[in-house]
């Protein structure tokens, strides 16, 4: 029951990650106007290939950082699976997880198809003129992180 409960929260943070870049970046044209306002200044789509992690750190661009981050993240993922199957049964810890997961792998097909991820969302606010750029698998990446985070302590007390 666990593992499928974190395969299916990663396939769907994967597909959410893969249709949103797909929809916006190539049926959207951002990849060629490179700017859309949606509803500034709280959130815009801004064209981005990010070669490094981050918000850019690490950016290079070589070929063996490409595939380097591509085997981190891979390995990433198979240790965190791995931990949460075998010590935890608790759902949230199992959610966590998979959302990790998903996000990294959505990722990993970016670095694998274009050599970069594709990064198109843009957040400001309050006077403040935010210039990154992020994408929905970094929001799930972010989330299963805090979420296993959180949940930890939870888990041991529930088992």
């Amino acid at each position: 029951m666990g593992a499928r409960l974190m395969f299916w929260a990663g396939f769907a943070a994967f597909m959410l990650d893969q249709i949103s870049k797909y929809l916006v970046v190539h049926t959207m044209e951002l990849s060629r106007i490179h700017a859309i306002d949606v509803w500034p200044p709280f959130l815009n789509f801004r064209y981005g290939e990010n070669t490094g992690i981050n918000f850019g750190l690490f950016e290079g661009g070589s070929d063996l950082g490409r595939w380097f981050l591509i085997g981190f993240s891979l390995l990433v993922c198979a240790v965190v699976a791995i931990w949460v199957i075998r010590s935890h049964r608790h759902r949230a810890m199992l959610l966590s997880a998979g959302l990790l997961i998903g996000g990294a792998l959505g990722n990993v097909v970016d670095r694998l198809l274009y050599g970069y991820v594709l990064d198109f969302l843009n957040m400001s606010c309050c006077g403040i003129n935010n210039p990154f750029v992020f994408n929905v698998a970094d929001v799930f990446i972010f989330a299963g992180a805090a979420g296993l985070l959180l949940f930890e302590g939870r888990s041991k007390k529930h088992s």
